[in-house]
């Protein structure tokens, strides 16, 4: 007769100091271990089966795993896609983290006046020096480009509408001025989902499409606009592009109408280059915010961690009115930078004034010529060739990526792997646990990085990964 295994009581449910020591060190606060083990120990208490110590210990690994993966770390990018929001978008200048210690580490000037001895305005310096840049009477910065756009349209339609009296029962009272004028064919969604629309809604603003998804003329912004319009708003179509029976009117015919109406005109430009796209052999041009300007729209707006090079933060340029107005609004302080997007922001504004741009990293890697890249490319191989491994140098098209220019790719060389003892997408799953982490892609059975996006001096941490993920088990 065989012996009836007696199923463990929960009595035998090991202390949390316990299984602490046998984990081991993990590289995470012990507050937030000694939560998760808790958790998880909690959970095993509802089960109704109860493991042994060693399977309650391998049970806890994954979720930590999870855990310290999750922290903010650098990655290495091999995608050849080198403006990556899922990455962090533009990576900033080595000025601008000189800038950031500098700041970040100590008290700075951030609203004191050194002249007067008094309390001073946040953002001066930067404000002047993005003015000159652009070529506009003034500007301002607020956190993205998005919170840009919702501030101006809290200005100049939200804020109106909820200003105007309300009509009398009956009839009577005045409408609100609460309509945003705005072409069917630009009304974009942007990363995570987010619609153009749907952000602008959120103030309480009213939309007013006008003309069809392909074809919008001047005549109907004309029509649309009434004592309800507040501004008109045109948005680029930077992350997306149309092509066949397409039409919609310049920004100079939109603005001439506007300024005849006697209503704002705003454009959101989005990618924010200053650099002309044309120098990195790119031929889609990609338009600046000084060319916006001088189409004649009273206000653009633009992104701070795309093309122009720096950290997260949404431009506000155009006339000098309308960004005093629009700094008074009590919705910028909620909206407004601190010190340290101020301290990179200011390190790239002057690198763009001092026509050093080709120190801004993502600016730099635009520039990198396909022959520099092979070059690199064969010594990695050869650095690699003991390893169990095929290894080809190929050819790639890079994306400048971001939401920018989605026309255009640039010529690039790839490093592709065939792994000989295991598969593609389990070399891409161990150089994703690599430290730092190696992000590639796989395409016709091969694991391939490309180095478009791979800064030179990665390259030791490129081949130390690769070496381990060849010989280590996960």
């Amino acid at each position: 007769m065989r012996e009836r295994v007696k199923p463990r009581s929960r009595r035998e449910i090991p202390a949390v100091s316990k299984v602490l020591d046998a984990l081991g060190e993990y590289g995470l606060p012990r507050p937030l271990v000694v939560d998760l083990v808790r958790r998880v120990l909690s959970k095993i208490r509802s089960n109704s089966e109860i493991p042994g110590f060693e399977s309650t210990i391998e049970h806890l690994r994954p979720p930590l795993e999870l855990l310290r993966a999750s922290r903010l770390q650098q990655v290495i990018n091999g995608t050849g896609i080198v403006i990556h929001t899922n990455f962090g978008r533009a990576p900033i200048a080595p000025e601008a983290i000189r800038a950031l210690a500098e700041i970040g580490t100590g008290y700075s000037n951030l609203e004191y006046d050194l002249a007067t001895g008094e309390r001073g305005h946040r953002g001066a310096y930067i404000e002047n020096a993005l003015a000159l840049l652009c070529g506009a009477e003034a500007a301002t910065v607020v956190n993205n480009c998005a919170a840009a756009l919702v501030l101006i349209v809290h200005h100049f339609a939200a804020r109106n509408g909820r200003a105007q009296p309300q009509p009398l029962r009956g009839g009577g009272g005045l409408p609100s001025k609460n309509e945003i004028i705005i072409s069917r064919g630009e009304i974009v969604q942007i990363g995570g989902g987010f619609r153009i629309g749907e952000i602008i809604e959120t103030t309480g603003a009213i939309f007013r499409e006008v003309g069809a998804t392909n074809k919008t003329t001047l005549d109907d912004y004309r029509r649309a606009i009434d004592s309800r319009s507040a501004m008109i708003l045109k948005v680029h179509r930077s992350n997306f592009f149309m092509s066949g029976f397409v039409e919609s009117p310049p920004a100079a015919s939109i603005a001439a109408l506007a300024r005849k109406k006697r209503i704002p005109f705003v454009e959101d430009l989005g990618s924010g280059a200053v650099v002309p796209t044309e120098q990195f052999g790119i031929a889609e041009h990609e338009p600046t915010p000084s060319e916006a300007l001088k189409a004649g729209p009273d206000l653009v707006c633009f992104s701070g961690d795309k093309l122009f090079g720096g950290p997260q933060a949404g431009i506000i340029v155009g006339k000098k009115r309308f960004v005093a107005a629009l700094k008074r609004e009590p919705l910028f302080r909620a909206l407004r930078c601190d010190k340290l997007c101020f301290a990179a922001l200011q390190a790239t504004i002057d690198l763009h004034l001092n026509q050093t741009a080709a120190e801004i990293p993502a600016i730099g890697l635009l520039q990198v010529t396909e022959d520099e890249l092979r070059n690199r490319a064969v010594a990695l191989k050869d650095r690699l060739r003991e390893l169990p491994l095929q290894i080809v140098v190929g050819r790639s098209t890079a994306k400048v990526g971001g939401g920018t220019l989605p026309k255009s790719t640039m010529a690039s060389v790839t490093i592709e792997m065939v792994p000989k003892n295991r598969s593609p997408l389990d070399l891409a799953t161990r150089l994703r646990h690599a430290t730092p982490p190696l992000i590639g892609h796989i395409a016709n059975d091969r694991f391939k990085i490309d180095l478009r996006t791979v800064f030179p001096h990665q390259d030791d941490l490129l081949v130390h990964a690769i070496r381990n993920a060849c010989s280590e088990s996960l």
